[in-house]
């Protein structure tokens, strides 16, 4: 099987994100040259450990540019080979066999091969584990090597949707026995080899030479990507020519790099959702009341109007979305009502509600704001929210999976299982209501269920189902699916069609782009 197009069973997954009209004919992309960015979504303390990745800077870094994945989600949504060549799988989806490429070395002269594959995959098992990848490698009951090109993987359970995880920006591939060594200084399989990296600050790497992509991906000499966690910052340093693109641009600002004719805007649809988390396990969130209260609490239209200024739309507090194949679009919405909400407090026993939510731009641009507006709707239901402005750098160690309501973002995932397996799947690191059996065992049984139906319709039937349990009485407020919006100098040529998985082209501008 080479490459999965997701038809039927695996079809579509992200569906391809295409850019405003911008003018610039397909062509033969132009090789050299430097690309310089601007990202947001840095710390102090990043490193290439791609366990502990959860921003673009990193993602883009690492997965992006510097280390490869077993397969890759190509900007149209279709799942490519990258390090491996060809996969296959049994009747019952549970075995799966890779093929590797041959010829691929690391950066430092070490061949790739199936002992590098495995003891990658190992990095994220193990009881003391926090990788968020975790769940996706604890699936797999046996790791083989066959060959040097050929590894064996044995599920416990089937899983149509195999391939597609194994593009994880958390599974890059590092070389056996050199992890350590390899994490300290970043060495991979990637078209770009490190020169210098300093954590939370700067990158920058160079082509590496006969590369197994060859001539038809990463046509720069040079990359740059600077550390710029700032919205006006980032702002100032793509108007002065000091970088060449920038992510996450602020929409109050967004005139002002229109107005510029060396500049363009980039705008993808995909399932990147701004979302707001409370911990089930801690009161007042343990109870399913008061979460009912909080959803109809919320003024969703107003978000969408106010901070993402239409670039997006209203969420159901699900995180499964238009790009998705098994997307409820038949789902009655949620809508603000602050009688609906007085009703379930009341049912929770209270008159009124006094919470704090946790709020930082590091979230996402517009997030204390998004808290203030929330605290001004739910302030007619008796619902009385002290937004807590915390600091950026740190937000996602300190705050994020540690304070009991917060401000999130998530990408969203191609396929929904991964998007379930990463986020709600009970004692997984990165539940982030730490939803789980007592708060419903309908939702852990139907998980496991549906990861292995091979039966498309009974599938669908299957996730719409989860889609309302999440709706009705899941941890987690989803208020607003945001578009990726991003901004290029006109000197880069980036192809007609962006990738929406992930920021910036699925974060692999790197190898996609070109000098115009």
């Amino acid at each position: 099987m080479y490459g999965i197009s997701r038809r039927g069973l695996l079809q579509t997954g992200a569906a391809a994100g295409v850019l405003a009209a911008t003018g610039m004919p397909l062509r033969a992309q132009t090789r050299g040259g430097k690309l310089t960015a601007g990202l947001g979504g840095a710390n102090t303390s990043d490193s290439w450990d791609a366990r502990t990745h959860s921003d673009i800077f990193m993602i883009a870094a690492c997965h992006g540019t510097v280390f490869d994945c077993l397969t890759e989600v190509a900007a149209d949504g279709s799942l490519q080979g990258e390090l491996a060549e060809s996969w296959e799988a049994s009747a019952d989806a549970k075995t799966w066999t890779f093929t590797l490429r041959s010829g691929v070395t690391f950066h430092n002269g070490k061949p790739f091969g199936a002992d590098d594959v495995i003891e990658s995959l190992q990095m994220h098992v193990g009881e003391d584990s926090k990788s968020a990848a975790k769940p996706i490698v604890e699936a797999i009951s046996e790791m083989n090597k066959l060959s040097d090109t050929q590894v064996e993987f044995v599920l416990a359970s089937g899983n149509a949707d195999f391939p597609y995880l194994m593009s994880d920006y958390h599974i890059v591939m590092y070389p056996a026995g050199q992890i350590e060594e390899a994490i300290a200084q970043g060495i991979g399989t990637g078209l770009y080899q490190v020169q210098s990296f300093d954590p939370g600050v700067r990158m920058t790497a160079t082509r590496y030479a006969d590369h197994y992509k060859g001539d038809s991906a990463g046509f720069f000499d040079e990359i740059e990507y600077i550390a710029i966690n700032d919205n006006t910052a980032r702002m100032n340093a793509l108007m002065t020519g000091q970088v060449d693109t920038i992510n996450r641009i602020d929409f109050k600002t967004e005139s002002l790099l229109r107005a510029n004719p060396a500049l363009r805007i980039q705008e993808v649809t995909g399932n990147q959702h701004y979302s707001m988390p409370m911990l089930t396990d801690v009161s007042p969130y343990d109870n399913v009341n008061v979460r009912k209260a909080l959803k109809y609490g919320i003024d969703r239209q107003e978000l969408v109007d106010k901070i993402l200024l239409g670039h997006g739309a209203i969420g159901n507090d699900t995180p499964i979305g238009p790009a998705n194949q098994y997307y409820h679009a038949e789902m009655e919405q949620l809508e603000y009502d602050p009688d609906q909400a007085k009703f379930y407090l009341q049912q929770a026993g209270m008159d009124s509600l006094d919470i704090e939510f946790s709020a930082s731009n590091a979230a996402f641009e517009g997030a204390v704001d998004a808290g203030q507006l929330f605290q001004a709707s739910a302030a007619a239901a008796g619902i009385n929210i002290n937004v807590v402005q915390e600091p950026a750098d740190g937000y996602w160690s300190n705050v994020w999976l540690n304070k009991p309501f917060c401000a999130c973002y998530w990408s969203g995932r191609a396929t929904e299982d991964w998007m379930f397996s990463t986020a709600y799947e009970a004692g997984v690191p990165w539940n982030d209501s730490q939803w789980d059996s007592d708060d419903s065992a309908r939702f852990q049984e139907l998980l496991l269920a549906a990861r292995a139906e091979l039966d498309t319709d009974v599938r669908q039937s299957q996730y719409f189902e989860m889609q309302q349990i999440l709706r009705d009485e899941g941890g987690v407020l989803i208020p607003m699916f945001a578009n990726y919006v991003q901004a290029v100098n006109n000197r880069i040529y980036s192809p007609d069609t962006v990738g929406n998985l992930w920021q910036m082209d699925n974060a692999r501008m790197a190898e996609r782009w070109s000098v115009a």
